[in-house]
């Protein structure tokens, strides 16, 4: 596995698949290494993808520091990366909890990110709040489902501010478009893939809403914010107000997709991941008006 050395010493390691031009792509969790990701549904077909392993995940080694698994801390290792790569600018892909870091990287380094692909993102970097009612009505799509009255109780619970380890184990179908033997391998295999220390230090102190609101209003770089229609996590109408963040960012809601949509749908999923990839930087679909939905 492709090794490099970050600011502090510590070696990173970065899986590769495909041929073709480099997309980073930074894992969420907050800190899972990229095993999860696999090879984002045959997204490499299209693209070399550059699957970067943090700091203490993966086989990339525990920092000396514990400190620096703090959420900004870690642009740092991204902008090690581009310079171990000798990309100029680069095209950066994050999932999940991943795009906090991706969105801090654009604030930091604004010329040196050619598109961003945010895959059903986390909020906290730009300080959006989800509504209740906005993840109820995601998971209420779901209400034919056999497995729904147990885990829509749980929901609620957890909602309500009552939830234990049990409703949080409960919810689990919510994050996936289907709940099929896939799935549930793939939900088993969490905790295999999590540095838990690591991510409770992640946020501790690392955001500053307002500044990369601000920033992020003049980014010039292509964006893509694709959400999953049954998504509870990061459900569309909170996408909706992440895509309005940028002067150029195109919404697309994958149907019956959860926050995993190349699990959902692979061919979906990669047929709108390339295509915004392939365009040219700065450009929307239409070169209009950004989508909303």
């Amino acid at each position: 596995m492709p090794a490099f050395t970050a600011y502090d010493g510590t070696e990173l390691t970065f899986d590769t698949f495909g041929d073709g031009s480099p997309v980073v792509c930074l894992p969420g969790g907050p800190m899972q290494d990229c095993g999860y990701l696999g090879d984002l549904g045959g997204l490499s077909a299209h693209r070399r993808l550059i699957m970067l392993d943090l700091r203490g995940t993966g086989r990339s080694a525990v920092p000396d520091d514990p400190s620096s698994y703090r959420c900004d801390r870690l642009v740092d290792d991204v902008e090690a990366l581009r310079e171990h790569l000798g990309l100029d600018r680069m095209d950066l892909l994050a999932h999940s909890g991943g795009t906090n870091l991706a969105l801090l990287y654009a604030q930091r380094h604004p010329e040196r990110v050619a598109r961003l692909a945010l895959i059903t993102p986390s909020v906290y970097a730009v300080g959006i709040e989800i509504a209740p009612e906005d993840r109820r009505a995601a998971a209420l799509l779901r209400r034919d489902e056999p497995w729904f009255p147990e885990a829509f109780a749980a929901l609620e619970a957890i909602v309500a501010g009552n939830g234990d380890a049990d409703a949080f184990r409960a919810i689990a179908p919510f994050w996936y478009g289907r709940w099929d033997e896939a799935a549930r391998a793939h939900r088993d295999a969490e905790d295999d893939h999590k540095n838990h220390e690591a991510a409770a230090r992640y946020a501790d102190g690392a955001f500053a809403p307002d500044a990369t609101r601000a920033a992020l209003a003049h980014l010039g770089s292509s964006v893509l914010v694709l959400a999953g229609e049954v998504d509870l996590n990061s459900p569309p109408p909170a996408m909706a107000r992440v895509a309005a963040l940028f002067p150029a960012a195109e919404l697309v809601v994958q149907p019956g997709a959860g926050h995993f949509p190349w699990l959902d749908d692979p061919e979906r999923f990669v047929t709108t991941t390339a295509a915004f990839l392939a365009r040219p930087a700065g450009q929307l679909p239409t070169d209009e008006t950004p989508p909303t939905g």
